[in-house]
C-alpha cells in the first residue's frame, strides 16, 4: 500500500552523477531526481564510489527542496566500463577486496547493496541500468519492497545487434524481469526490451527523456580555430560502435567531395578514437575534421551554438540526449531513424544511420538553404522547450504510485 504521508520514499541505484559522468546517463539520473525531489518526492542515491559532489553544483540546483542524500560503496565500477576496461585499470594498491572482472565487481555491489537497504528506510527500488540490476534486485530480496528498473540502453544497442557479452544480457534480463515495473526511455527501446528479454509491453512503460530548458550562460558563435566562413558539422557523443562515428565520416566524405568549406567536429571520447583518426587519413579528410575529446558544460555548449548543424547517426540509440540540448542552443539537428529521440522531435531531418549517401545529402541541404535552417532551428528549438525533466519527473512518480498501491 502506498505510505500514508505524502512523500514517497525511493532507494536508487546508479553508477555516475555530474559532474562525474562521461555520458546521457548522468545527465538523465540528474534531470530526473532534481525533478522527481521537487515532486515531493525523497530520494536516496547510491553510487558505486566515493565521489566529490559536495563541493559540485548540486547543493545550488536542489536548495529549493529537500537535498539529495548519497550513500557510496567501495567500488571500481566506473562511467561506461567494459570488462576489458576494468581489467586494465587494474586493483588499486593491489588490494584484493576488489572483484577480479567486471561481473565480479557487479555481484559485489550488489551485496552492498543489500546492507544498505537493510539498513535504511524507504519505499520503493529504483535501479539504472545493468550495473546497477543486480544491487537492485538483492535489495528488493532483503526489503520486499517494489522494484522499478530503469532501461537507458542495452546490450543490443551497446554492440549494434553484433558480439552480444551474455554474461551481460543474462544480468539485464534478469533484472528486467525480477522488478516489478520497467521503464524505457523510449518506445524503440521498449521494442527491444519485449522482443528480447521476455516481458509482457503492460510492464514496460516508456518515460522520455527530458533537457535542462536554458544553458547556462550565453557564448559566441565563434570557434577560432575554424576559418570564419566555414560551415561545421558536429557529432558529440562516444566514440563507440553504437554511435555510428563512422558513417559520420563516411558522409563527411562525400560531403567534400562537393564543397570544402566545411568543417566535421567530433567531440567525445571512446575505444573507436584512434580507428577514426585513422580513417580521416585514409578518406583524405584529416584536414578538415577535428577531433576534441570529450566535451562537457561550458565548452560543449559553444560547440551547439558555433554549428551549423548537429548530426546524431547512431546505429542504435535508445533516446539521445544530445541533439535535445543542440535544439536548445539553437542548432537543427539530423537524427538517426534509429532513435528514440526521433520519436518526440518532429522538426528535424532524420535518416537510416547506414545511407550515408542520403546523410550526406540531408547535410548539403541544410548547409546550402538559409531558409531550411532556420526553419528548423526555430521550429525545432519551440518544440524542444516543451519536452521537461519535469514531465519525466511526474510520469516516474505515477508509476511509483501504482505500484504502492497494489
Amino acid at each position: 500500500m502506498e505510505p500514508q504521508n505524502t512523500r514517497i520514499k525511493v532507494l536508487m541505484f546508479g553508477w555516475e552523477f555530474p559532474p562525474h559522468n562521461s555520458g546521457g546517463l548522468g545527465v538523465a539520473c540528474l534531470g530526473l531526481t532534481r525533478e522527481l525531489l521537487n515532486e515531493d518526492v525523497d530520494i536516496l542515491f547510491v553510487l558505486p564510489r566515493k565521489l566529490d559532489i559536495d563541493k559540485s553544483a548540486l547543493k545550488v540546483l536542489f536548495a529549493s527542496k529537500r537535498p539529495l542524500r548519497y550513500r557510496f560503496v567501495d567500488s571500481m565500477l566506473y562511467e561506461y566500463v567494459t570488462s576489458m576496461s576494468y581489467d586494465a585499470q587494474g586493483k588499486p594498491n593491489g588490494s584484493s577486496r576488489y572483484g577480479k572482472s567486471l561481473i565480479d565487481e557487479v555481484k559485489r555491489y550488489a551485496r552492498k547493496a543489500a546492507e544498505i537497504a537493510e539498513s535504511e528506510d524507504f519505499d520503493i527500488i529504483h535501479a539504472h541500468d545493468w550495473l546497477t540490476f543486480p544491487a537492485g534486485v538483492a535489495a528488493k530480496r532483503v526489503s520486499h519492497k517494489p522494484l522499478v528498473a530503469h532501461v537507458h540502453s542495452t546490450e543490443f544497442d551497446r554492440t549494434g545487434g553484433n558480439f552480444l557479452n551474455d554474461e551481460v544480457y543474462q544480468i539485464e534480463k534478469r533484472g528486467i524481469q525480477k522488478a516489478d515495473q520497467v521503464i524505457a526511455v523510449s518506445n524503440f527501446t521498449k521494442s527491444i526490451i519485449t522482443n528480447h528479454y521476455g516481458v509482457e509491453t503492460n510492464k514496460v512503460e516508456v518515460v522520455h527523456n527530458g533537457v535542462d530548458q536554458e544553458p547556462s550562460a550565453k557564448f559566441i558563435k565563434e570557434l577560432p580555430m575554424i576559418k570564419k566562413n566555414f560551415k561545421i558539422v558536429l557529432f558529440a557523443g562516444r566514440l563507440t560502435i553504437q554511435k555510428g562515428p563512422d558513417y559520420f565520416l563516411h558522409a563527411a566524405k562525400k560531403v567534400l567531395a562537393r564543397r570544402r568549406d566545411v568543417v566535421f567536429v567530433m567531440a567525445g571520447s571512446g575505444d573507436m578514437r584512434e580507428k577514426l583518426i585513422e580513417e580521416t587519413v585514409r578518406l583524405g579528410i584529416s584536414g578538415n575534421v577535428i577531433f576534441t575529446g570529450f566535451l562537457r558544460d561550458q565548452k560543449l555548449h559553444t560547440l551547439y551554438r558555433s554549428a551549423d548543424l548537429f548530426v546524431m547517426p547512431s546505429i542504435s540509440e535508445p533516446f539521445g540526449i544530445t541533439s535535445l540540448e543542440s535544439l536548445i542552443n539553437g542548432t537543427p539537428v539530423l537524427l538517426s531513424k534509429q532513435s528514440g529521440v526521433s520519436e518526440v522531435v518532429t522538426h528535424a531531418l532524420k535518416v537510416d544511420f547506414w545511407d550515408t549517401d542520403e546523410m550526406a545529402n540531408q547535410i548539403m541541404a541544410a548547409l546550402s538553404y538559409n531558409s531550411l535552417q532556420q526553419t528548423l532551428s526555430e521550429n525545432g528549438h519551440r518544440q524542444v522547450k516543451t519536452i521537461t525533466w519535469n514531465e519525466s519527473a511526474k510520469k516516474t512518480k505515477n508509476i511509483y504510485r501504482s505500484l504502492l498501491q497494489q
